[in-house]
């Protein structure tokens, strides 16, 4: 189970990066504030799964913590990107 600390620096780097994807693609995904949801869910998700494979990342120090940081930004941005994947599809069909 992940400590507090954790969990804040997932969602704050989750919700960075979605918020990024959002920006850089900004008229092809257009999630308005569907960003910073995707971006916290796909940042908590993805940085508690990277502990779970790889357990030299777990804990509260620098090396983990870096680690953490670019896993729960790219997995925000990635899912950003993948929802408003699905919403534009699913918005043309």
């Amino acid at each position: 189970m992940p400590d507090t600390l954790n969990l804040i620096i997932w969602l704050i780097a989750g919700v960075a990066g979605g918020n990024a994807a959002g920006d850089l693609l900004k008229g092809h995904y257009d999630l308005g504030l569907g960003n910073t949801g995707y971006g916290a869910i796909g940042g908590v998700v993805g940085a508690l799964i990277l502990q779970t494979l790889i357990p030299a990342l777990r804990g509260i120090d620098y090396g983990p913590i870096i680690g953490q940081l670019i896993v729960a930004a790219v997995s925000g941005a990635v899912l950003t990107v993948i929802a408003g994947a699905v919403a534009r599809w699913r918005q043309n069909r």
